[in-house]
């Protein structure tokens, strides 16, 4: 073979290395990387925040379970409100949305629900993970005692020792910014609108924790940082990875009316395989 030849037939192949061929399916080349530079920052900044903050545990608690301030009933009333909301509304809102998607034929609520409770799936089994390892004392037991850490205890004693993190703030960021991250995708404008919206309402979730003595300042923000990654990840994963076995089972399903007018609905779920 002649070295033009060769050179051609190099050229061809990695031609055919570097370009995704047309027929490859969707989901064989990641077409982002999960993980950037930014989402490194991003951590890093919850990561300064919280040992930052911790030192400050006790008189930020001390000073919210002040009677001047547990007294206000629009904090009193409002944090109730936003802590349900965040959990159980939340895995509500999310399996609604995705219920409603598939019974209207409206793709974009079904993929907004169902990857919006996936995250809130996923960054509650980190939290809890979490919280029966690390075992911290909540601020109701003792507010003077904010390194009350024993590990294993959080599985051992139960809700009192499962502190870090705040499971609502888990929920609450989750919700937020896989809502945030999904919308954008068909409104790019709505991150301007839905953002500021949603992590607004996440931001006053992980203040009612602390209001209600229920969780350390320095709680709320690792589980501000679990929640925020666990629905950016989610959603960025399933749009790189279009067909995957989750979506195939569930967005693929087809859902309608019984026959005659009844109310009954019929599922039937595409195969995983």
């Amino acid at each position: 073979m002649s070295p033009l030849c060769r050179r051609r037939g190099v050229a061809l192949l990695l031609s055919l290395v570097i370009t995704e061929p047309l027929c490859a399916q969707a989901d064989s080349i990641p077409r982002h990387r999960l993980w950037t530079w930014k989402d490194a920052a991003i951590l890093e900044g919850f990561a300064i925040a919280t040992v930052a903050i911790a030192p400050l545990d006790q008189r930020i608690a001390r000073r919210l379970q002040d009677s001047t301030v547990q007294e206000n009933r629009l904090m009193s009333q409002g944090s109730v409100f936003v802590r349900t909301v965040a959990d159980p509304g939340s895995v509500i809102i999310g399996v609604g949305m995705y219920t409603y998607g598939r019974i209207a034929h409206n793709a974009k609520a079904a993929d907004l629900g169902l990857h919006g409770t996936e995250s809130l799936i996923i960054g509650a089994e980190i939290g809890n993970l979490l919280k029966g390892i690390i075992g911290r004392a909540r601020p109701a037991l003792d507010v003077t005692r904010p390194h009350d850490y024993q590990s294993f205890r959080g599985f051992r004693q139960g809700g009192n020792y499962q502190s870090f993190p705040s499971g609502h703030t888990i929920a609450a960021f989750a919700a937020a910014s896989s809502v945030t991250s999904e919308t954008k995708r068909w409104w790019p404008r709505s991150v301007w609108v839905i953002g500021p919206t949603m992590y607004g309402g996440a931001s006053a979730v992980a203040f009612s924790r602390m209001f209600n003595n229920r969780h350390w300042a320095s709680d709320v923000i690792t589980g501000a940082a679990i929640g925020t990654f666990a629905g950016l990840k989610v959603v960025q994963w399933q749009h790189t990875h279009p067909g995957n076995r989750i979506d195939r089972i569930f967005l693929g399903a087809t859902v309608g009316p019984g026959a005659q007018g009844t109310t009954i609905t019929k599922v039937s779920f595409a195969s995983p395989f």
